[in-house]
């Protein structure tokens, strides 16, 4: 063994080409690990000695953990003395390069020439040790920085049931709307004729907003005429898509993406109410599915402002659950919120705005939920003595709620009202409802766009006085399921009564004057309800049926998936088999296979290139409801004033302009129109075949002071 010179002056032991051997304290002497006695291992050098054990002055002793204490004037300290070895590092062999001893700092020096205790006045056996389990433990989690918070909130947000909810309702609207968005700029759902006149409406109140919001309802159309944008509902809601784009084809492509999103929309608000109601996901998907797609509202594809009811559930579903409420548990003040009583109100207006043919029946339901609740406010506050039953920022915010909601409507019925005053045969009379009441065979009657029903009842529909308004089958899936979930459902019974109630009730009032002639039931409401003589067809109010069944169905379902979770609890493993899955998804299939259509997609006719050069006031020939539409889509470009309209009824003046213009160009319909401040007239080729303007536009102009000018297909008269 090699020996180095310590800071002392002696010899010391190397570490090189030795083992770290542990060293173990005995009574008469150690020993080391090879076995050797420490007396006869003596360093060698001038400043070494023997010392004898009792003299306690030079000699270097080993505690049990191996470490050597120095005595008297001994100024060589242990390497790390500061540090404490684990069991793992006591059983690790040193290296060569390790070394055993390292000299001792100044400090140290004079704590180990003194009593034996290190710098704090503590035994240097006492030196705190480190927790030998410590290394076992869980590593403190970090901290993430705020990307890392953004990112895992915006992963949270994107798996969220919502989400997933919203994103399978917009797949589903786009698979089940094909091919909608296949040429959205060039067709439209069902036909060409309504939804032109919507396609317009859209884009005139963006134009509006954009220009002069006070010419809002005085429109482009039906000039010289005021009022002209209440004529018929103005999906005035859909004001913001308005503002983006211009000309027919942006109109054409606002009106498809509309369409699909409308869908989307209802099946998610139906989901969403199911939900917040207590239905299972599964159940709530069959009644978001089977609302949005039930086989009748196939015929209303032409009607975006009926297909646009998704805000009815949706807003049904904040307000119960800024309230607390759900059907299935009841009231749970803990869960109450104001934010979402504000929302929820937020949504109804919007609701609407998009129009009274579906938006006042939904107005009357909320007013008659109000008043319920306000009856059990107070019999809580007087009988139940509860001073607050329903809390007061709850109360506050129903209350500015509700003022919005009315305020929308408020604003929106001045307009019609001022309507009807100037035009008295716009208002419906009992004998315009009888017109459009369907009968009691409609509720199994399918339309023609169904793709399983439609050509089966062919028959049937045939009998009907006016099928596109009286063919109200909401699903015979539908019915089957809603007839199960009387039976076995996760509602009370109460409560499955209650949905049937509301369910006979609407299919009643959807009958209008058909049941008993309507006189307990539609022509009370008809009239002395504000504005209910404004619904022209009474089988629209079918949407409510359908949404009752839809819980109602949703009640069976969720029972039913229920009972598969606790059969598959009882297997081993506990996991349902495929079978098991299959059957809860069988619902779902079924509601939406019945909903699959056949609804055309026809082609809009093109815009003349004159509407976009010629201004106007101008009137295109010919002219009629059907014709009109098309005619204000073209108008879309400029906007310019054109005598053309087609809405809910047809003003006077305009039924007067066409009787006059049957024989245009003539001295009489010059004058007239020259009175009403026309100054272009368009005669489309294309379309006059068969009419008198066939040889009228190509006869001599003499004495008329007006000009004839060919440009393409149109012929320009200017007066």
């Amino acid at each position: 063994m090699t020996t180095d010179q310590s800071p002392s002056g002696g010899p010391r032991p190397t570490t090189r080409g030795r083992r770290d051997t542990r060293i173990q304290a005995a009574a008469g002497g150690r020993v080391d690990a090879d076995g050797t006695d420490d007396q006869a291992r003596k360093p060698a050098g001038k400043d070494s000695k023997d010392v004898d054990p009792t003299g306690g002055k030079a000699e270097a002793q080993t505690d049990a953990a191996g470490k050597t204490k120095a005595s008297g004037n001994e100024t060589r300290t242990l390497k790390d003395e500061a540090k404490t070895e684990t069991p793992r590092d006591e059983a690790k062999p040193k290296t060569p390069g390790d070394e055993a001893e390292t000299p001792a700092s100044g400090k140290d020096k004079k704590s180990a020439a003194g009593d034996g205790k290190d710098g704090d006045g503590k035994d240097k056996g006492d030196v705190e040790k480190k927790d030998p389990w410590a290394a076992f433990g869980p590593a403190p989690e970090p901290v993430p920085r705020w990307y890392g918070r953004l990112a895992r909130r915006t992963g949270r947000l994107l798996i969220h049931e919502w989400t997933l909810a919203a994103l399978g309702s917009l797949v589903l609207a786009v698979l089940m709307t094909w091919p909608a968005l296949r040429y959205p700029r060039h067709t439209l759902p069902h036909d060409y004729w309504d939804p032109s006149l919507q396609a317009w409406q859209m884009a005139w109140s963006g134009h509006a907003l954009r220009t002069d919001p006070a010419q809002l309802w005085h429109s482009n159309a039906f000039f010289p005429e005021r009022w002209s944008f209440a004529f018929s509902d103005t999906l005035l809601g859909y004001a913001p898509a308005g503002l983006i784009g211009s000309g027919p084809q942006d109109a054409l492509l606002r009106y498809n993406i509309m369409f699909v999103l409308a869908h989307a929309l209802a099946t998610f608000g139906a989901y969403v109410l199911a939900r917040q109601l207590g239905a299972s996901r599964i159940g709530s998907a069959v009644a978001g599915v089977s609302y949005a797609y039930a086989p009748w509202l196939l015929s209303q594809a032409g009607h975006l402002h009926v297909i646009s009811n998704g805000g009815i559930p949706l807003a049904l579903a904040m307000l119960a659950r800024g309230h607390g409420w759900s059907l299935r548990h009841g009231y749970r003040p803990e869960r109450r919120h104001d934010g979402w009583v504000y929302t929820g109100w937020l949504v109804a207006a919007w609701q609407l705005s998009l129009g009274f043919g579906i938006g006042l029946p939904f107005a009357y339901v909320l007013a008659g939920t109000v008043v319920v609740a306000m009856l059990i406010w107070f019999a809580k506050r007087i009988f139940w003595r509860v001073k607050r039953p329903f809390g007061q920022r709850l109360f506050v915010a129903d209350l500015i709620g509700g003022l919005i909601f009315a305020g929308v409507g408020v604003l929106m019925a001045i307009p019609y009202f001022t309507v009807a005053q100037l035009h008295p045969q716009a208002e419906r009379s009992i004998r315009d409802i009888s017109a459009f009441s369907p009968p009691a065979n409609s509720f199994v009657t399918a339309p023609a766009e169904s793709r399983i029903w439609g050509g089966l009842h062919e028959g049937a529909r045939s009998v009907l006085p006016w099928h596109p308004e009286m063919t109200l089958l909401p699903g015979f899936a539908l019915y089957a399921l809603a007839l199960g979930g009387l039976f076995f459902s996760i509602w009370t019974i109460r409560q499955r009564l209650f949905l049937l109630a509301g369910v006979l009730v609407a299919m009643t009032l959807s009958m209008g004057t058909r049941f008993f002639g309507g006189d307990f039931t539609y022509v009370p409401l008809f009239d002395h309800l504000p504005g209910w003589n404004g619904i022209r067809t009474p089988g629209r109010l079918m949407i409510w049926a359908t949404l009752l069944l839809g819980l109602l169905a949703a009640g069976a379902v969720s029972a039913f998936s229920e009972r598969v979770r606790e059969v598959s609890a009882q297997r081993i493993p506990s996991w349902p088999s495929p079978w098991l899955r299959l059957a809860t998804l069988l619902p779902l299939l079924l509601v939406i296979v019945e909903g699959t259509n056949t609804t055309p997609h026809p082609v809009v006719p093109p815009q003349p290139a004159a509407m976009r050069t010629v201004g106007g006031p101008l009137l295109v020939l010919p002219s009629g409801q059907n014709h009109d539409q098309p005619v204000m889509l073209w108008s879309t470009t400029r906007f310019q004033d054109i005598v053309n309209g087609g809405s809910g009824f047809t003003p006077r003046q305009l039924a007067d302009v066409r009787q006059v213009t049957m024989t245009f160009p003539d001295q009489t319909s010059v004058d007239y129109l020259r009175t009403l401040g026309v100054r272009n007239v368009l005669v489309l080729r294309d379309e006059i075949a068969g009419t008198p303007w066939e040889v009228s536009v190509d006869a001599p102009l003499d004495g008329l002071d007006i000009t004839r000018e060919e440009m393409g297909s149109v012929l320009l008269f200017r007066l």
